[in-house]
């Protein structure tokens, strides 16, 4: 095999489990302590109004990445729209 078919049978095996197993292990913990970090800055100042402000926004969002990373987004939609449908 050379040329367009090798490429092809190579291609077959690959996936992109390596590079999710390294996002959830490495850059989402930073980013939940980057997100500490900065609540405990703004609340060190004094705006606590603030910082409750803020969290709200964070919780939306990591509900968001929680379903985005668990795989479930087909199920927990089925389920809200049961919700509203009946």
């Amino acid at each position: 095999m050379t040329g367009p078919e090798a490429l092809a049978h190579y291609a077959q095996g690959l996936t992109t489990n390596g590079l999710q197993g390294w996002i959830q292990d490495n850059v989402v913990p930073l980013v939940l302590l980057g997100i500490a970090i900065i609540l405990l800055w703004i609340g060190g100042r004094g705006d606590n109004a603030g910082v409750a402000r803020r969290s709200v926004g964070l919780l939306v969002g990591l509900v968001a990445l929680g379903i985005a990373v668990s795989g479930n987004g087909p199920q927990i939609g089925n389920f809200l729209a049961s919700l509203l449908v009946g």
